[in-house]
């Protein structure tokens, strides 16, 4: 079971590779192929939209077939396949349906080894073996920014993408061969998504879930590119080196979230005031957008921090799931986290293109603005939570 986590997590790194990457890639694939950043921010959305409508068809397989075959399949096919076909992008349609194919790749990856920790560890480790999972994986956030800048340049965008389409595919065998399905829970209770939708207790969590990770997920995985080149004029390179300090800052919050809850014995406190000061960084970077490039680049590293508490909201809804309906809960939990930020990208997209003429500053001072009011809707909801530490 080790040696296939090992795999997994190299297969995460992808998966947070992949969501980041465009936003070093802003400028020469506008040059290359004419793609804008609402064509960017569309492709950004739908890997998140595709991911998270997958979640869906990846727990009911978690469940039914297993981690193993779910998760290889899916990253050849999906993760493979779709690097390649961006590789071989010639328009922003192409690259947008290579984004598509690559969420479908990743998407089941993070959930096979949370189904693992589910099955095989004490209920109260899930969190502190969520955030450790999420923050050595995220070390693809950081491949996605400054090193990928640097690849780029000495070699090229599509042979960039070429390399990865024959790691994805390498990484998907070894899944194949690491992988051990845990025993199947053998239940007479039936149950599916409708199920847990009837829980009262996770429809508190679900709204903040759905807000929680998008601002720092579409500011590192696009809209920081933009930004600092529109408003800072950064070249591609300074715009990796931002981007790396940010996902740096994103490991660290995962990792410092994850055994909080413990340590402080409850989850609902640790997550509400996490995302309250994270509310208050988006509205400090949202006011002081132009002042100075060192402050923008601590503000957005601050956000990434903060809003790194995924795994804990993950662990929270965890506690109310039943063990029949593990998979299909934790990929119930996950549709609403992927599926925000997809649907707060195209949001953001569309903000963007309304606001563009207003000045170089207008534009990412209403998205900042829109994170800023939509994460403090889902905190306010979550207010009415249950604490539970199992």
């Amino acid at each position: 079971m080790q040696a296939g986590l090992v795999i997994l997590c190299l297969a995460y790194v992808l998966s947070q590779f992949f969501r980041a990457f465009l936003a070093v890639l802003t400028a020469d694939l506008a040059r290359d192929i004419g793609a804008t950043p609402e064509d960017l921010a569309w492709a950004s959305g739908l890997w998140f939209l595709v991911f998270a409508a997958m979640q869906i068809p990846v727990g009911w397989a978690l469940d039914r077939v297993g981690p193993r075959q779910t998760a290889a399949v899916l990253l050849l096919i999906g993760g493979a396949g779709g690097a390649a076909v961006f590789a071989l992008a010639t328009t922003p349609l192409h690259v947008s349906v290579a984004m598509a194919l690559i969420g479908v790749g990743c998407s089941p990856v993070l959930m096979a080894s949370y189904f693992i920790f589910a099955r095989e560890y004490p209920p109260a480790k899930f969190a502190t073996l969520a955030a450790v999972m999420l923050g050595v994986g995220s070390v693809g956030n950081l491949v996605a920014s400054y090193p990928t800048a640097l690849a780029v340049e000495l070699m090229g965008w599509r042979a960039t993408l070429a390399g990865l389409a024959a790691i994805s595919g390498a990484v998907a065998v070894g899944i194949w061969v690491t992988v051990k399905d845990p025993a199947r829970v053998v239940s007479e209770q039936k149950g599916s998504v409708l199920d847990l939708l009837r829980e009262p207790a996770l429809w508190a969590i679900l709204p903040l879930m759905l807000v929680a990770y998008a601002p720092s997920a579409a500011l590192r995985g696009l809209w920081a590119g933009p930004y600092l080149l529109d408003v800072f004029w950064l070249s591609a390179t300074q715009i990796g080196q931002a981007t790396l300090v940010m996902g740096a800052a994103m490991i660290a919050g995962t990792f410092a979230y994850g055994p909080l809850d413990r340590l402080l014995n409850t989850r609902k406190w640790v997550i509400f005031g996490g995302n309250t000061l994270a509310v208050l960084a988006l509205g400090l970077l949202g006011l002081w957008v132009a002042d100075a490039v060192w402050l923008s680049v601590l503000l957005m590293a601050l956000i990434g921090f903060l809003g790194a508490s995924f795994p804990v909201i993950m662990a929270h809804g965890r506690a109310f799931i039943p063990a029949h309906l593990v998979g299909r809960g934790v990929t119930l939990l996950n549709l609403f986290g992927i599926g925000g930020v997809g649907l707060a990208q195209f949001a953001t997209g569309r903000i963007h293109a309304a606001t563009v003429d207003m000045g170089p500053t207008a534009p990412y001072t209403a998205i900042f603005a829109f994170f800023a009011v939509t994460l403090t809707i889902g905190c306010v909801i979550y207010l009415f939570s249950r604490d539970s530490m199992e």
